[in-house]
């Protein structure tokens, strides 16, 4: 845990536990603090950094915890602070530091200022903390303006007394009026309480998205702008300029404590020059890459995203942050077994164009590890990636909490999807992800197929997902050439990507439908599946030493 000449968050790979599918320590079906503990150990062994942990404050669970009561207090289905604070002393004695979710855009409207500001009516000083308006039309019986909501449906809810409150999410998850100087003071107090206890830093829920356009003023049409030239777009509540008056506040909180306590933004821009701004070196220090999550298997829209990531990045002195899955988003080797039914923008849900090949999925997911893990900066790997787990299209109607599915009318899915427990050993549910003799199911189903997916199947298999990530995971550990710095592209054909880090280091994707010859090498450190005769398959990767 010693600090070296370059702070960790630069090139860690940060494991993303969904707490309430990694692992169910009391056996009531839902992951929870004393499951993450006794799995420590498997995180060590597979060679993560950090974790991040979703919400575990207390909520209502509307939103599965992204409705917060209380941000001081571990909703006690999880556990409880105490046991937060010992995960994070075992997770230290292991050589893993510990990134909890913060989200601040909103609160639960069970949160007590929430409360508050119900009881004391209109123009109450409780009500200036949260973005309350009245009407429009004769009676105000009209929404303050056209914003819709993430989950469907209005941003808008009416309460008796006639004024509307803003939910960019659900109406149980009223959004903070952030030019109130008392919601600045609250989470930085929030901050140094789960910093003194010894988190490492923190993931920015919608980190995009606190700072509205005072007017609030309608939403003009969108256009899908699918080719071209990408454009900034002055919304009137995504990624405005003033949000980042906030983050550099927040950076100064980080700073008065040991160890390079960091934070990663989940921002949603319009182009990487926007993203940058997050990251200037007074702000956060790093955010996802959605742009990279984004994108198709596709050879030059890969090549263009990781040139134009490193050199906006780049300008701020900024690492990358690569991800191609997390709790939010089909995952991607469902997504890489076919194509997209249309080019997939930020804000808008991904469709897929027919049934997922799992098998081309599959093999492209592993080449698509191997490149990610070579690429400059860091990464972020999504709970059962690791797995290969695809995404679970089949679950029940009856079985579906995720708001998206209530808010949208049954009309979308949501994302329950990629959020099933994971399978960790035996030949049936709940392939011990609850402890042996439970008699509580998991809280959602998993599928009947999953034995020979769990952690217990894949260990010691040299072909399996598990292992390669091990194996990645243990070589970019060893190869100085891995992790922060640059990269040099090689020449090779268009649909085969290649490049070298230094000292000595090479990576090779083939997206092609061809096989292609590995170039000139001292050693193969790794593939992403067995190379015959010296090429490089369609849909494989190598990691070589020259």
């Amino acid at each position: 845990m010693s600090s070296t000449a370059a702070p960790w968050w630069r090139s860690a790979v940060i494991y993303q536990v969904y707490i309430r599918s990694f692992a169910d320590g009391n056996g009531d079906g839902v992951g929870d603090i004393a499951g993450l503990r006794s799995r420590l150990p498997y995180l060590r062994s597979l060679g993560v950094d950090a974790i991040w942990i979703n919400p575990w404050y207390k909520s209502p669970m509307a939103d599965h915890g992204y409705d917060v009561a209380d941000f001081r207090e571990i909703d006690p289905v999880f556990g409880t602070v105490t046991e937060a604070e010992r995960l994070i002393e075992e997770a230290h004695e292991h050589g893993i530091r510990v990134i909890p979710d913060i989200v601040p855009n909103h609160t639960s409207d069970r949160h007590a200022w929430f409360r508050a500001a119900l009881a004391a009516g209109p123009g109450s000083a409780e009500r200036e903390r949260y973005v309350f308006r009245p009407g429009r039309g004769p009676d105000g019986a009209e929404p303050p303006n056209n914003w819709v909501s993430c989950f469907g449906g209005p941003a808008w809810t009416r309460l008796p007394d006639g004024e509307w409150y803003l939910h960019l999410f659900a109406p149980e998850q009223p959004d903070l009026n952030w030019q109130h100087p008392e919601v600045r003071a609250e989470f930085e107090s929030v901050l140094r309480f789960w910093f003194g206890r010894g988190v490492d830093g923190f993931r920015i829920d919608v980190a995009h998205g606190l700072i509205k356009h005072p007017e609030l003023p309608d939403l003009p049409p969108r256009t899908r702008e699918e080719d071209g030239p990408r454009q900034h777009v002055d919304h009137p509540h995504w990624d405005r300029d003033e949000v980042h008056d906030i983050f550099r506040a927040w950076r100064k909180v980080a700073d008065e404590f040991p160890g390079d306590r960091s934070f990663v933004a989940e921002a949603w821009a319009d182009t990487p020059e926007r993203l940058a701004a997050y990251v200037r070196p007074d702000g956060l220090h790093t955010a996802f890459n959605f742009d990279f999550l984004m994108t198709d298997w596709n050879p030059k829209e890969l090549r263009a995203v990781i040139d134009d990531t490193l050199a906006m990045l780049g300008s701020v002195g900024a690492p990358a942050t690569w991800v191609m899955s997390n709790h939010d988003v089909v995952r991607h080797p469902s997504r890489y077994g076919r194509k997209a039914a249309r080019k997939w923008l930020a804000n808008e849900v991904y469709r897929p164009d027919g049934p997922a090949n799992l098998e081309l999925g599959t093999r492209r997911a592993r080449a698509a590890a191997l490149l990610m893990l070579a690429l400059p900066g860091g990464a972020y790997i999504y709970q059962g990636e690791e797995l290969g787990l695809p995404e679970v299209e089949d679950l029940p109607e009856s079985v579906l909490q995720d708001p998206v599915w209530e808010r949208s009318g049954h009309t979308e899915r949501g994302r329950d999807g990629c959020r099933v427990p994971l399978p960790w050993s035996g030949h049936a549910a709940p392939y011990g992800f609850s402890p042996e003799g439970t008699q509580a199911a998991p809280w959602l189903p998993q599928p009947a197929d999953w034995a020979e997916r769990s952690v217990t199947a894949q260990t010691g298999d040299a072909s399996s997902m598990l292992e390669l990530y091990r194996s990645a995971l243990r070589i970019r550990r060893e190869q100085p050439a891995l992790g922060d710095g640059t990269l040099t592209w090689l020449d090779a054909p268009t649909a085969v990507l290649a490049f070298r880090r230094e000292p000595g280091f090479v990576c090779v994707v083939n997206l092609s439908a061809e096989p292609y010859p590995l170039p000139d090498h001292t050693r193969v450190l790794l593939t992403s599946e067995p190379v015959a005769d010296g090429h490089l398959a369609p849909d494989q990767a190598a990691w070589l030493a020259v």
